[in-house]
C-alpha cells in the first residue's frame, strides 16, 4: 500500500508526462532542426538553426512543461533540455560517434551551452505559468487587485 495522498501521485503522474513531453518536444525539435550542440564545425556552425535550437526551441519546452503541469511547472522545466541534451552528448560520445568533419566539445563549453538552454527553458517556464495562472507571484487574484477584494465582485479582465 502506498503511503502517498491520491493528490500527490496524480501530481507526480503529470509532472512525469510534462516532463517526457517536454523531452519529446525537445528532442524531436533538434533532430527537425538539425543541430547537434555537442559538434564543433568551426565558426560557420553557429547559425540561424543554431540559434533557434539555442534560443527559441527551449523557450516552447519551458512553457510546454509549465501548460500540462500547471502551477510549480516552472520549477519542473528545467529537466527536459537536461535530459535531452545529455543523453545527446553521451550517444555522441558512446554511441554513434563523432563525424570525421567535426569536433565533440569539451564538457565545459557543452555545460555552458546546456546551462543557457536550461535559463531559456526556465523563462519559457514562467512564461507558461502565466498563461496557467493569468497573474504571477503567490496570492490568489482576489488578494492581488484590491477593488475586487473590496466590491466581492468579478476579477478585472
Amino acid at each position: 500500500m502506498s503511503k502517498l495522498p491520491p493528490l500527490t501521485r496524480a501530481r507526480f503522474l503529470t509532472g512525469l508526462i510534462a516532463v517526457i513531453m517536454g523531452c519529446v518536444l525537445n528532442h524531436f525539435g533538434d533532430r527537425f532542426l538539425g543541430v547537434k550542440i555537442e559538434f564543433y564545425r568551426g565558426l560557420l556552425d553557429f547559425n540561424v538553426l543554431w540559434m533557434v535550437d539555442m534560443l527559441v526551441l527551449p523557450f516552447f519546452v519551458g512553457m510546454l512543461v509549465a501548460v500540462i503541469f500547471g502551477l510549480g511547472g516552472k520549477w519542473l522545466c528545467y529537466f527536459p533540455p537536461l535530459i535531452e541534451k545529455a543523453s545527446s552528448y553521451l550517444d555522441s560520445m558512446y554511441i554513434s560517434g563523432v563525424p570525421d568533419d567535426a569536433l565533440l566539445l569539451p564538457y565545459g563549453m557543452w555545460a555552458l551551452f546546456v546551462t543557457v538552454v536550461m535559463a531559456l527553458s526556465g523563462f519559457g517556464g514562467v512564461i507558461g505559468e502565466l498563461v496557467v495562472k493569468r497573474t504571477y507571484g503567490r496570492r490568489p487574484r482576489e488578494l492581488v487587485y484590491k477593488q475586487a477584494s473590496r466590491d466581492k465582485g468579478s476579477l478585472p479582465k
